[in-house]
């Protein structure tokens, strides 16, 4: 599996969904995700361009952290329990499933210890499936409220899943609809929350997510070929 192929592929078609949807290509970031694979691997990505890795596990994201350079941006992006969150607190530069009051608490005392807000991204289950974590759309704004006194977590933007299907084209309305939700809290003006970020689409259906406003986008197997257990 060439990786450098695989990422120039990814960059490319990362441009064409872009070009399609009257959007500027450098304005949308990859972020590699790395579970279950080796550091030499990583580093392939990394050589060919890739600067953002997202690892899913605590564990294995701790393990990898001292082998990766340092400009390279680290992203947690799978349920993080309250009980790791002191491993990653002073190493992670975003978190993308925030999904819970007890985990912000949690995020907020750690972050205040060591001196540092950090940036996290609220998941919302937008498809309602039970195997997914994440914040009803229904319970979305009284959520953000509920973080208000959390003065060392700081809300980027939102994050989903869509459920897994072989056609793209099937997911579009989910992420169509957390691109309106995220449109609609942005409007809001809510003064301890910056609507920066919109993380969607995975390597089945990440063209389709640019194209309804992703601008970051998580992809693992075309980069990296499949490799999970």
């Amino acid at each position: 599996m060439d990786v450098q192929y695989n990422v120039k592929r990814v960059l490319e078609r990362i441009a064409e969904a872009a070009h399609r949807a009257n959007r500027a290509p450098e304005d949308i970031t990859v972020v590699a995700v790395t579970k279950t694979v080796e550091v030499s691997r990583i580093m392939e990505a990394i050589n060919a361009g890739i600067r953002h890795i997202g690892e899913n596990r605590v564990q294995e994201f701790v393990k990898k952290h001292e082998f990766i350079p340092a400009e390279v941006k680290r992203h947690l992006i799978g349920t993080l329990q309250t009980n790791k969150v002191k491993y990653i607190i002073d190493k992670i530069d975003l978190i993308h499933s925030l999904d819970r009051l007890s985990l912000a608490r949690e995020l907020d005392k750690r972050a205040a210890a060591v001196g540092r807000v950090i940036p996290v991204l609220i998941q919302v289950n937008v498809s309602k499936e039970a195997t997914k974590s994440g914040i009803f759309e229904e319970e979305l704004e009284s959520f953000i409220e509920q973080l208000e006194p959390f003065k060392h977590v700081r809300v980027k933007g939102l994050m989903t899943i869509a459920p897994l299907s072989s056609n793209p084209e099937a997911v579009r309305p989910y992420f169509a609809r957390l691109k309106e939700l995220f449109d609609r809290i942005k409007e809001r003006g809510y003064p301890h929350i910056d609507m920066e970020y919109l993380s969607m689409g995975m390597t089945n259906d990440f063209e389709v997510a640019i194209e309804e406003g992703a601008n970051i986008v998580r992809i693992g197997r075309a980069i990296f070929g499949e490799r999970y257990v």
